[in-house]
């Protein structure tokens, strides 16, 4: 296989992504792959990233792709969940606090910072609508994080989310009973249950 072959075979396996590194990890000089995105007018998205002109913009999968400690969280990981339908105006993005986030509000994301306990708590791998996987929270965590009183997930798209939570056959109760007292939204996470079990 040539060179040019093995970009254009990552470069469908990625959705039509090239990054540096997994070009030089195949062995491929930076001096080449470099020409090969010019040739092929593959747009910068970040340092070492690049879009073929022919791709689909997957936006959570490329701010992953630029901020890789980032979590998808709140109303993203409800979309991304399937707990709500609408697909959220700006994307919500979790952080372990300390973390400069100014490249996060520059690319207009809604920045959650916790503690490094935390941050790990419930990370799991989603797919996007364009079918890359992203890391985000699970249903439990994120059905934690709305019920928090600072969360800024709207009241309708919180009563949707719990209600569709309920209704699912994967859901762990005893998972978010543990998620509940972690984050300390037990009492109100039982008031919901109560109505809806």
């Amino acid at each position: 296989m040539t060179k040019a072959e093995l970009l254009n075979d990552l470069s469908e396996k990625n959705n039509g992504i090239l990054k540096v590194a997994d070009a030089v990890q195949l062995g491929i000089s930076k001096t080449y792959f470099l020409e090969y995105i010019e040739k092929n007018n593959y747009e910068k998205i970040s340092h070492g990233i690049y879009l073929s002109p022919d791709a689909w913009e997957d936006g959570m999968y490329l701010l992953q792709l630029r901020v890789p400690k980032i979590i998808f969280s709140h109303d993203t990981a409800l979309y991304l969940l399937g707990l709500i339908d609408r697909e959220p105006l700006v994307y919500d993005a979790t952080v372990c606090r300390g973390y400069n986030t100014s490249k996060l509000k520059k690319a207009g994301v809604k920045a959650h910072s916790v503690s490094k306990e935390h941050y790990k708590i419930g990370i799991t791998g989603l797919k996007t609508p364009m079918g890359n996987t992203v890391n985000a929270y699970n249903a439990e965590r994120t059905i934690c994080d709305i019920l928090k009183l600072h969360s800024m997930v709207e009241t309708q798209d919180r009563q949707t989310a719990i209600k569709e939570y309920v209704r699912r056959k994967d859901r762990d109760i005893p998972l978010l009973t543990e998620y509940a007292k972690i984050f300390r939204v037990d009492k109100t996470l039982q008031k919901y249950l109560e109505v809806l079990l």
